[in-house]
């Protein structure tokens, strides 16, 4: 005889114990190992998935073997309260949960959808506790998809094992769980320290404020569901791509920091792969790549002449940012400690980087010269400050291009750099892209290649501010060099 808590009268903890009858030739593999075997015996009373049925005809030994009588009087609940013989459920899926007729559906795993008269589906986690059997909502059919239903009662079915009610743990955690504005707010506070600048952080409060809290702004995050972020991005999907992929990505974290935390449990409706993906075309087909406006690089020289006539500290900023082909921030950033005299290097820390890993400038003898003719500033170590001591607003220098009625933006000249080097010089590839500071998006060939080609980007840049130097007479005589090679090959 196996002494085991009546599945009636307590399948979680608690209530009487019957003595039940069970096999007296068992089988090998539950004489050499009942513990095992008994675990997961417990495991189904628990969950409430089985039951026993001392009522039930035929006796501890069950039918003949092989037949549906054959085993014991332990049987799975049915959703009409009646036992009946455990039976392999037929698993739901994605198609077959919108055509269901009205009645109570089993998935398995204590997992149910009710469809009822009026047309609504909703799903229900049923379980035993405390000899009564308890069913748990787990949302509507159109806002709880079935894959999201099954790791909801996959968390209830934890939640039972650890001896728990799911429906009273909810309900505190509901109490306690934050709403979306809050845990922003703190998702934001908790990873400042990490982001490159003030600014980063800012357009992030700024991105959730205007177009995520006015939809689930006031929503406990563990009630947010697929239909909310749909109805949050499907506004800006075609008209501001750009920005709404920024969002979802910024909700996606905020709500993987909530499931981290234990505010809220299941997928995140926010993931693109595997799920938005399916139902948001890419963005790639619907958003209209725009380019910074840029200079033809045979223009530049001149522009570079009429610059050097300007007066003022964001003149000389952009004089410089186009003779280190460096991005805005990093220039109006600059630094005196971080520029090496002897060497003709200005090193770009990390924290200023777009890759956020330090950059190594070589600085061609025009360059040297723009800074030595700089007046140093008491108080402050930039090389560009402002008028209030502070660094350049980045509105200055693109004031500077207005201003001159040119038809580009100091992001462009880096575009214009690159087409000089690939038209009118013969350095590889690799060259131009570590002057520009771009990363590798091959992770293995980024593995492989750990020089910054600092020697032959010295060459290059040397090279490039020659360049900026020339006469017009001297660029109208610059052939090109790819065309030159064609024509020599057809010659």
């Amino acid at each position: 005889m196996i002494v085991l808590a009546n599945a009636r009268s307590g399948l979680a903890g608690g209530g009487s114990v019957r003595h039940l009858p069970f096999r007296r030739n068992p089988r090998p593999s539950f004489a050499t190992n009942p513990d095992k075997h008994l675990a997961g015996f417990v495991r189904l009373l628990r969950s409430g998935e089985i039951c026993y049925n001392p009522r039930r005809k035929g006796g501890p030994e069950g039918g003949p073997r092989g037949s549906s009588e054959e085993g014991s009087r332990w049987h799975r609940l049915s959703g009409d309260r009646k036992v009946v013989r455990v039976a392999k459920v037929k698993k739901l899926n994605a198609r077959s949960v919108m055509t269901l007729p009205v009645g109570k559906h089993n998935d398995g795993g204590s997992l149910w959808l009710i469809v009822r008269p009026n047309g609504s589906r909703a799903w229900v986690f049923r379980y035993a506790w405390q000899g009564r059997r308890r069913e748990m909502g787990l949302g509507p059919l159109d806002t709880v998809s079935l894959a999201e239903a099954r790791d909801k009662a996959r968390d209830a079915r934890q939640t039972v094992r650890d001896g728990k009610d799911p429906i009273t743990v909810r309900e505190e955690r509901d109490a306690t769980a934050p709403t979306f504005a809050e845990a922003a707010a703190a998702y934001v506070e908790a990873h400042r320290a990490g982001w490159r600048n003030v600014k980063h952080a800012a357009q992030w409060e700024s991105t959730l404020r205007t177009y995520a809290e006015p939809f689930i702004g006031s929503r406990s995050v563990d009630s947010i569901a697929t239909e909310d972020v749909l109805e949050i991005l499907m506004p800006l999907w075609t008209t501001k791509p750009e920005t709404a992929a920024r969002l979802r990505g910024r909700i996606e974290r905020v709500l993987d920091w909530c499931r981290v935390r234990g505010y809220r449990h299941g997928d995140n409706p926010a993931r693109w792969r595997g799920h938005l993906a399916a139902l948001l075309p890419p963005r790639s087909r619907v958003r209209t790549v725009r380019h910074h406006r840029a200079l033809p690089w045979s223009g530049a020289p001149a522009f570079m002449r009429d610059l050097k006539q300007r007066d003022g500290m964001a003149a000389r900023a952009l004089e410089f940012l186009i003779l280190t082909a460096a991005r805005s921030g990093e220039v109006r950033g600059a630094r005196w400690s971080e520029v090496d005299v002897g060497t003709a290097t200005w090193t770009v820390p990390a924290e200023r980087m777009k890759a956020g890993r330090e950059h190594r400038v070589p600085l061609s003898p025009r360059a040297m010269e723009l800074l030595q003719a700089l007046p140093t500033f008491e108080g402050t170590d930039l090389i560009f400050p402002g008028v209030r001591g502070g660094p350049l607003s980045d509105m200055s220098l693109s004031a500077v291009t207005r201003r001159m009625k040119v038809d580009a933006v100091p992001h462009g000249f880096r575009s214009s750099f690159r087409d000089w080097a690939a038209e009118s010089t013969a350095y590889p590839r690799e060259v131009a892209e570590a002057a520009l500071a771009h990363t590798i998006p091959d992770e293995v060939e980024a593995a492989y290649r750990r020089s910054d080609l600092f020697g032959k980007r010295r060459k290059l840049m040397a090279e490039w501010a020659a360049f900026l130097d020339r006469a017009p007479a001297e660029i109208a005589a610059v052939v090109p060099l790819e065309p030159a090679r064609k024509a020599r090959s057809r010659a």
